[in-house]
């Protein structure tokens, strides 16, 4: 390993828990970091692949574990920081260093003699043997031949080459969003047109107009989902209109250099090759086959046997509205409007007052840490001591009762315009027993920032996300395995979201609203019976929640179960999407899917192809395993040292659906699911 002591990312940081010193590092470090860490990673590899030695576990296996640890540091530090803040020398440096970066992974994995060496290695079946050691060795076998190691030197070429054009589109694509997101920021000069907002998020506009530098005294910017959330205050049907033609317009032809269209088919055209290339039919097939769900047809039917249901839901909620707005004409950027007045005159549920009780330090440190100290007996303290990546970013200690370090969590919560849409979790570094390492994560969001000293209020969309993002980050935090392979969240797509939605659920539990979800002006407790009128609320709207989220699984599901064949077929993105939203009657009207393909970020510039339907699935065993706390004492340190020692600590070193049966006592069932969104019983 090297120790260039003159580029701070090619020698491990000093700071606690090797915390990247943000303040040393600039963008000027990362091109030559980048290609002396692949140098070197390379180098290490050789030596593997060339020993003289016999193939044993432990100096060809574990040997690649170790190997790397300078390319780590530095795609962790680069790809975390050019998401959350994509300067455009950063996206510079990012179009050129992917397809790099995939050029040299596919180089090792593609290498015959370390093939060789790893299929040569004796079994490591025998008792004395770890179980994580054995799962390591199985999984590392199919990666590499999931990677083309057993193919031809012919179609090796090609697959590297489909890799590296791969990697070029999605960092185009997910460039292209976030320019087009940023320019369709829609601009407000008469404040009458922002009737219906609350003061606050009128000050928050108009200091992200300050930060984006416009003319515009206003300015609202875009999130991902289709349905800006601002369409169920905004009071202008015109106001309404013009942001959701903004959203939904993202990228598409009228984007001009920014339209990714070519990019979406040439993605979906390369994808079915790859596939075929690797003996699958089609990329689903080729993605879902080391999912837990195992097949592409079980995500499928999962989707087509929700959709009546959901579908009979949506059309009913609509007519309420329809019938709520009386001669007014409800479109789809209208529907949340009424949809909130519908509520509000059903349930008694006033979303903006809602607000006043969810103010973001007292969610975060009284809400989401509180739970997780109710429930494992953490710590979360802020240290004033360490820097963040960026203004705006908190460095927390997590700390178990007793005052062992477990590791450390960055906080992002604020957009900004060089800040991808969205909100995730992700790490700097994993944990490792291997190589000594405690885990650093950060967790980021897209909340408005206000004016100094005004309360940043979330909706309960935004404090239910806290919480799920805090249920990735404990995934990592928690994580006690041997081996970085399998370290926190490297789990299969559709078992990832499970323990991120589990804890969500804590967000509405009685003891830990008390403590969080007061009104921010008058100190007064949320009333119980607004709470239950929520929960009432909620499931009165999961019609539209699920059809949006079910159309965009279709789409994705769509465009990559295609084979070579049909993808070469395929020339117009709108009229496929038709198509797929059909075969389903997922074509609600005035409904638009949760995302369409030309800003799908998930699927095309992230690591969710042909794995959206993974958030439904994880919920499935969330409904589900949630019962298992409901039926045991609810938020208790037993609870939780259940959980975390079955689920959260293990990783990816598990039999997944056997890790779910442990915990929860038996196999998964979907009933609880269709009951929290009132299908259950529903007439399709």
């Amino acid at each position: 390993m090297t120790n260039d002591a003159r580029n701070p990312l090619l020698t491990p940081s000093e700071l606690f828990c090797e915390l990247p010193d943000f303040a040393a590092i600039d963008d000027s470090h990362v091109r030559e970091a980048f290609s002396e860490a692949m140098r070197s990673h390379a180098r290490e590899i050789d030596a593997i692949a060339t020993s003289s030695e016999a193939p044993t576990f432990v100096n060809t296996i574990e040997a690649m574990e170790k190997a790397g640890q300078d390319l780590d540091r530095v795609a962790a530090y680069f790809f975390n920081v050019a998401g959350t803040d994509a300067t455009d020398d950063r996206m510079e440096i990012e179009a050129e260093i992917a397809p790099q970066l995939t050029a040299h992974l596919d180089q090792i994995r593609m290498r015959s003699d370390l093939w060789q060496r790893i299929n040569a290695i004796d079994s490591v079946d025998d008792a004395a043997t770890p179980e994580e050691a054995k799962l390591l060795l199985k999984k590392v076998r199919e990666d590499f031949q999931r990677a083309g190691a057993d193919l031809s030197d012919e179609d090796k070429t090609e697959l590297s080459r489909i890799n590296s054009r791969l990697s070029e589109l999605s960092t185009a694509f997910g460039e292209n969003l976030l320019k087009d997101t940023v320019a369709r920021a829609v601009e407000i000069y008469d404040r009458e047109e922002l009737a219906g907002l609350s003061d606050d998020a009128i000050a928050s506009f108009a200091a992200y107009a300050k930060k984006a530098d416009t003319d515009a005294p206003w300015l609202i910017p875009l999130d991902l989902p289709s349905t800006p959330a601002q369409l169920a205050d905004l009071d202008s049907p015109a106001t309404r209109a013009k942001l959701y033609e903004a959203s939904l317009g993202r990228a598409g032809a009228a984007s001009g250099k920014f339209d990714n269209s070519d990019i979406v088919l040439e993605m979906a055209r390369l994808r079915a090759r790859r596939a075929k290339l690797l003996g699958y039919d089609t990329h689903a097939e080729y993605v879902i086959a080391k999912e837990t769900a195992t097949t592409a047809e079980a995500a499928r039917k999962l989707i087509a046997d929700l959709a009546p249901a959901a579908i009979a839901n949506a059309e009913s909620e609509y007519k309420r509205v329809a019938d709520l707005a009386g001669d007014e004409t409800v479109t789809g950027a209208d529907w949340p409007y009424w949809d909130r007045r519908r509520k509000a005159e059903e349930f008694a549920v006033d979303t903006e007052e809602l607000k006043n009780y969810f103010e973001l330090h007292r969610v975060i440190e009284d809400g989401v840490f509180y739970a997780a100290r109710k429930l494992y007996g953490i710590e979360v303290v802020k240290r004033e001591d360490l820097q963040g990546y960026a203004p705006g970013t908190t460095v927390w200690e997590v700390r178990q009762g007793g005052g062992e370090t477990i590791g450390l969590i960055i906080t992002d919560y604020f957009s900004r315009p060089t800040k991808r849409g969205g909100a995730w979790m992700s790490s700097f570094r994993d944990q490792s027993r291997l190589l000594g390492r405690l885990p650093v994560v950060v967790n980021v969001m897209n909340i408005a920032e206000t004016e100094p000293g005004t309360p940043v209020l979330l909706t309960l969309d935004e404090v239910t996300t806290a919480f799920h993002e805090f249920g990735h980050a404990l995934h990592g935090l928690f994580s006690d395995v041997t081996y970085p392979t399998f370290s926190g969240t490297n789990v299969p797509r559709d078992f990832v979201e499970f323990p991120s939605q589990i804890n969500e659920n804590w967000a509405l539990e009685p003891s830990i609203l008390a403590n969080y979800a007061v009104h921010v002006r008058t100190g007064e407790p949320i009333p119980a019976e607004l709470v239950e009128s929520v929960k009432k609320a909620r499931t009165a709207g999961e019609g539209f929640a699920t059809v949006e989220y079910l159309a965009a699984c279709a789409i994705d599901l769509a465009w990559h179960s295609l084979t070579e064949e049909e993808a070469a077929q395929v020339t117009d993105v709108d009229a496929f999407e038709a198509e797929a939203l059909a075969e389903l009657r997922l074509d609600v009207p005035h409904l638009a899917p949760r995302y369409r393909s030309r800003y799908f970020n998930h699927i095309f510039a992230g690591g969710y192809s042909a794995g959206y339907y993974s958030y439904l699935w994880a919920e499935v065993l969330d409904a589900d395993g949630f019962g298992w706390f409901t039926d045991n004492g609810g938020a208790t340190i037993s609870g939780g040292s259940h959980f975390r020692e079955e689920i959260l600590s293990r990783g990816g070193a598990i039999d997944f659906m056997a890790a779910y049966r442990a915990f929860r006592g038996r196999d998964k069932d979907i009933q609880p699911l269709l009951e929290r969104r009132g299908l259950s019983g529903t007439d399709a």
